[in-house]
């Protein structure tokens, strides 16, 4: 009888044998070939690890050719079952097959690299270093497919931040150095796969990069087919990547926190490790074995499978007890001291930064509670008015909080009209930093325009501080975006719903408003549309002023005093006079005149009177007297009550005739320093004026009685302004 030693050391020798016939293509039934497997069970021997090492290779592979979108969260935790450190070789040399094999399922094998790295560093960079030397390779071999696939898997390794972007940039600018169309082909295929996220994550290198296409589109000898797809990928860039974006929600796997970054260099010297390819007998199989067990279970969390079947049952209903427990002892915090705690956690992160993409970093880390998410919003522009003076850090912050995640751009939009409601509560310097942070939000397409709805521009709906704060809001616009761009995008079609608070046209007077707003803070230019607006707008129809009719009561004739810019007169009189007369000669005499109207005036003037017989006015009297008198009137002057003037006035009023005509030679006693021309101030009157009737009647059109007159004047200069 044979040992069990005798066994193994056949079954040993005899599966030794079939491997090197099995080269030769001799073909053994797996049937025979599991049956000498069997019968190895020496885990120390050479064909043990062998066979071990054999398995491992086939279930990698076959893992990795099976995986898609929609089981790679299952094939995952079995990759993980394998000895992903012994066999990190196999899976780089696995996956990178595959990948070259089908371009498509480029980042679905990324994403599984991006999972097993954020557990396995080593693995990540092995798979980095190869792609890199590969990449190499093939560029010198000018080898187009092995570059295309190696540009690809190494542009989707950055969009899951396993490779860091600058080998990216590297990569592109090598090929644009000395443009070709195979270069400038595959540049084109990587910027599409990696362009969103050096938008995001470097946009000076993109611009770089963009730049460089741009050179090659105008001045480069190249095809015209390669010249299309530059351009297309200008309007991929234009679109926002729309299409080619950088993780598809789906393989948005790993946490940003979990991930490491390899910084490996395309200059770098790499050691791609061939020998990890091929079995190597281990001494201390067993070993470790045992530690990447260990590990394994640290990875999936996994204790005893038997443990935890036993333990299925009462860990449910423990947690069935400890959620009861949990409601009975659940206790209201009204001090709120989680949200103070929150808050001081946002501001030191934000002040402990360095620059913008580290603050960014450091700030999604923060765990924040369930429907505390507008705190974060609300700290960073809390800190900015803060400052002294505005920083662009946070303005950086905000952009690419709000480029991040349409959640945090809704909270912003939120945060800008809850400021504007409460702007009024902030003094001149924080309500100036704020204005400009969303000025930079704005500028820089985090915040859609819309939110520009909340501004109501009219003098009932503003303060002052809403409009200091709009002030330096477009201030800050026309700097970053220019003033034609500004303009451009004011007068955009798609966007006028947005600006019918900023440029009302439901009423002409907000209108006014916001052109003369817009107008005293520089920027009238964008005013134009609502200038046009207002001068084309119907004019309303005025009402019709009645005609003031002349009436007399019978002994005063009424008179009508022309607002010519000669006549300005400062006078005080006192009149109980009944009639309508809408001016009264104001002088600066004292006289009482008894005239037929009953009425009693008493003024004081120093005037020169010169009377001419023959005036061409419109108006039904003439008076040529230089007055500089103060006159207070108690008759019913219609248009003027009061008017305070000096000048000259003509005036030969009805009154003072019809008082010649029944006083004779003037019964009048007066205390006034007059001179006249004339010899006496009433010989210039005719006979037929002194004889005439007392009648209450207006007189008759001017008589040629005053051709004789005595005392001819000479034309009046006009002085003053001409009021009609």
């Amino acid at each position: 009888m044979r040992t069990e030693e005798e066994k193994q050391a056949a079954a040993k020798a005899e599966y030794e044998k079939l491997l090197n016939v099995r080269s030769g293509g001799t073909y053994i039934p797996p049937a025979r070939l599991r049956a000498l497997q069997s019968q190895i069970t020496d885990k120390s021997s050479k064909e043990y690890q062998r066979m071990a090492w054999e398995a491992l290779k086939k279930s990698i592979n076959g893992l990795i050719n099976k995986v898609n979108v929609s089981n790679i969260k299952f094939i995952v935790p079995e990759l993980f079952g394998e000895n992903l450190v012994r066999g990190r070789g196999l899976f780089c040399r696995s996956i990178m097959k595959a990948q070259a094999a089908s371009l498509p399922f480029t980042p679905i094998y990324a994403a599984m690299a991006a999972i097993v790295n954020t557990k396995l560093p080593q693995v990540g960079e092995l798979l980095l270093t190869r792609l890199i030397i590969q990449f190499r390779k093939a560029f010198k071999r000018n080898d187009k497919a092995v570059c295309l696939s190696s540009s690809t898997f190494i542009a989707h390794l950055c969009n899951q931040q396993v490779a860091h972007e600058m080998i990216a940039a590297q990569i592109l600018l090598l090929l644009l150095h000395k443009p070709t169309d195979d270069s400038v082909e595959i540049a084109v295929g990587l910027t599409r796969e990696v362009g969103q996220h050096l938008e995001e994550m470097s946009g000076p290198i993109a611009l770089a990069v963009f730049d460089q296409f741009r050179s090659i589109l105008h001045e480069a000898d190249i095809d015209k087919r390669v010249q299309y797809m530059i351009e297309v990928l200008f309007q991929v860039r234009k679109d926002k990547y729309k299409d080619n974006q950088a993780i598809k929600e789906e393989l948005d796997l790993v946490e940003e926190e979990d991930q490491i970054t390899h910084r490996t260099s395309l200059d770098d010297e790499l050691d791609v490790q061939d020998g990890l390819n091929i079995f190597k007998f281990d001494p201390e199989w067993e070993e470790h074995e045992e530690a990447y067990q260990r590990l394994k279970a640290e990875i999936l969390g996994e204790g005893s499978d038997e443990e935890d079947e036993d333990e299925d049952e009462s860990d449910e209903s423990e947690d069935d007890e400890e959620k009861q427990e949990e409601k009975a002892l659940e206790i209201k915090d009204a001090s709120n001291a989680d949200l103070v705690n929150l808050r001081r956690t946002i501001y030191l992160t934000i002040m402990s930064s360095i620059d913008p993409e580290e603050c960014c970093h450091k700030l999604m880390k923060v765990s924040l509670p369930p429907g505390q998410e507008p705190e974060l919003p609300s700290m960073i522009v809390e800190c900015c008015s803060q400052e002294r003076t505005y920083q662009k850090f946070y303005g950086l912050i905000g952009e690419r909080f709000a480029k991040i995640n349409r959640l945090w751009t809704d909270l912003f939009e939120q945060s800008f009209a809850k400021y504007y409601d409460t702007i009024h509560r902030y003094e001149t310097n924080r309500l100036r930093n704020i204005a400009r942070f969303f000025g930079h939000l704005l500028s820089s397409d985090a915040l859609g325009w819309h939110v520009l709805t909340v501004i109501h521009l009219n003098e009932e709906e503003t303060t002052s501080s809403s409009r200091i704060f709009i002030k330096i809001l477009f201030q800050d616009l026309a700097e970053a975006m220019g003033m034609k761009k500004l303009q451009a995008r004011l007068k955009d079609d798609a966007y006028q719903a947005n600006f019918t608070g900023l440029f009302p046209r439901d009423n002409p007077r907000n209108t006014r408003f916001s052109i003369n707003y817009f107008t005293s803070i520089g920027m009238g230019a964008v005013t134009e549309d609502m200038r046009e607006y207002l001068q084309n707008m119907p004019k309303p129809a005025l009402p019709a002023i009645p005609a003031a009719a002349a009436e007399s009561d019978g002994s005063s004739v009424s008179s009508y005093s022309s607002y010519t810019g000669s006549s300005y007169s400062r006078s005080r009189s006192r009149s109980r006079s009944p009639s309508r007369s809408r001016a009264v000669a104001r002088g600066r005499s004292r006289s009482r005149s008894y005239s037929s109207s009953r009425s009693r005036s008493r003024s004081g003037s120093r005037a020169r009177s010169y009377s001419r017989p023959q005036s061409r006015s419109r108006s039904r009297r003439r008076s040529h007297s230089r007055t500089r008198s103060r006159s207070l009137s108690r008759s019913p002057v219609r248009g003027a009550a009061r008017r305070v003037s000096r000048g000259r006035s003509r005036s030969a009023s009805p009154r003072r005739r019809a008082e010649g005509a029944k006083r004779g030679r003037s019964i009048s006693r007066s205390r006034s320093d007059s001179r006249s021309l004339s010899p006496s101030a009433e010989r210039s009157l005719s006979p037929a004026r002194r004889r005439g009737p007392r009648s209450a009647s207006p007189p008759p059109k001017r008589r040629r009685e005053y051709r004789d007159s005595r005392s001819p004047s000479p034309p009046p200069s006009k002085r003053g302004r001409r009021y009609s």
